[in-house]
């Protein structure tokens, strides 16, 4: 088939198409110069990407079944556990199903356009998108986000490897703006419609209060906040751990996301100093607002402010993207601090929006390369001054 899409063929003009698909399905024969100054390994980008899907199953399996759990838990229904995992997965497959949709058609149509290779740089956006999201957000209004993140935040900046923010978030954050209600509002994160595989509607509703853990914080006014399940259950810090509560449907599980973050340290994809140094300034960040506040933000124990909401999956899942991130090793350090600062300043000066963690990475994306070229020229001038008084010596 390769003839009829190579230059001179007559579906010439699919090119870029039927190379995007011999490039995902099979190991591609072509390689860069082998003179000058290329280093030549086993890693690629399809391989990167790879990397990461396989890191995302852990927390996307587990989102499924959590999801499937809540729902079951405020409609007061007894299933075991693949009727519960089976609910979760049909309703988050339409938003997977979209996203790839939606985003890989516009990349496949600008690289005809451009006529330029497919990049598999999607490949990962399209499945972090469905997870970050509210489960209740309406496909079209999902579709359209996408669409605008896509071209505006990616492909104006020339495709993958230039863009300055994160696709995902930058989704996300089109959503938090335009559609406000859809993405904070109190029922948006347990779907209480359809009973997925069991026939007919959910039982009746008699004791759902909605509002997560993290936005049950903002509801108190001083104090540590108790903070309940759907049902008014107390929650401990197990179940915050293991992610048996209200949430997107990737970010509720951080023993899952932590899975993930060994698997991209363990084959290098991630950096773990950024992920280290999220975590440390977040944690730092809240114990400095433990000991000052008197609001029920700054009195949530910081350990907490690490396991609820969007803080753990953003560390090891979205401020790690390569393009996007500090590349100096004290880049990084600073990148990571500065994101784990900002996302609990959010959270706790910001009453109206518990949740800081997407406003505090596309932050820092604005200031990552500034961070690596104040870092880069501190080197320079250090290294100017040691040759200078090593020639008076």
């Amino acid at each position: 088939m390769k003839p009829t899409f190579s230059k001179g063929g007559k579906l010439w003009w699919l090119q870029s198409v039927f190379d995007g698909f011999e490039t995902f399905l099979v190991v591609p024969n072509t390689t860069s110069n082998k003179q000058g100054a290329h280093i030549h390994d086993a890693i690629d980008s399809k391989r990167t990407m790879t990397a990461v899907i396989i890191a995302l199953i852990p927390a996307i399996l587990f989102g499924m079944y959590n999801l499937g759990y809540q729902h079951y838990l405020v409609t007061g229904q007894q299933v075991g556990f693949w009727a519960t995992f089976f609910y979760g997965f049909c309703a988050i497959l339409p938003k997977i199903i979209v996203s790839y949709l939606v985003g890989l058609g516009i990349e496949f149509a600008a690289a005809q356009i451009k006529g330029e290779e497919i990049s598999e740089g999607y490949l990962v956006t399209g499945l972090l998108i469905p997870m970050i999201l509210p489960i209740e957000t309406p496909l079209w209004m999902m579709a359209i986000a996408i669409a605008f993140a896509v071209i505006f935040a990616k492909e104006v900046f020339g495709g993958t490897g230039y863009n300055i923010f994160n696709v995902a978030l930058i989704t996300r954050a089109f959503l938090f703006f335009a559609y406000p209600a859809q993405m904070s509002g109190d029922e948006v994160f347990i779907r209480t419609g359809k009973t997925w595989g069991l026939g007919g509607s959910a039982a009746p509703i008699d004791a759902y209060t909605g509002a997560t853990p993290l936005g049950q914080v903002g509801l108190v006014n001083e104090g540590t906040p108790a903070l309940t399940n759907a049902i008014g259950e107390p929650l401990t810090r197990l179940d915050s751990f293991i992610g048996l509560i209200p949430g997107s449907i990737g970010e509720t599980s951080t023993i899952a996301i932590l899975i993930g973050a060994l698997i991209l340290i363990a084959v290098g994809v991630a950096s773990w100093k950024i992920i280290v140094s999220t975590f440390a300034g977040g944690f730092l960040t809240a114990l400095l607002f433990n000991a000052i506040g008197t609001t029920s933000a700054m009195s949530l124990p910081a350990i907490d402010h690490l396991l609820l909401g969007g803080f753990a999956f953003g560390a090891v899942f979205m401020a790690t993207d390569p393009v996007t991130a500090s590349r100096t090793k004290v880049g990084k350090w600073i990148y990571g601090f500065l994101i784990g600062f900002f996302a609990i300043s959010i959270r706790v000066l910001n009453p109206g929006y518990p949740e800081g963690m997407m406003l505090a990475i596309l932050l820092m994306n604005i200031f990552a390369s500034l961070i690596d070229y104040l870092v880069i020229d501190r080197n320079i001038s250090m290294r100017k001054k040691r040759a200078l008084a090593a020639a008076k010596k």
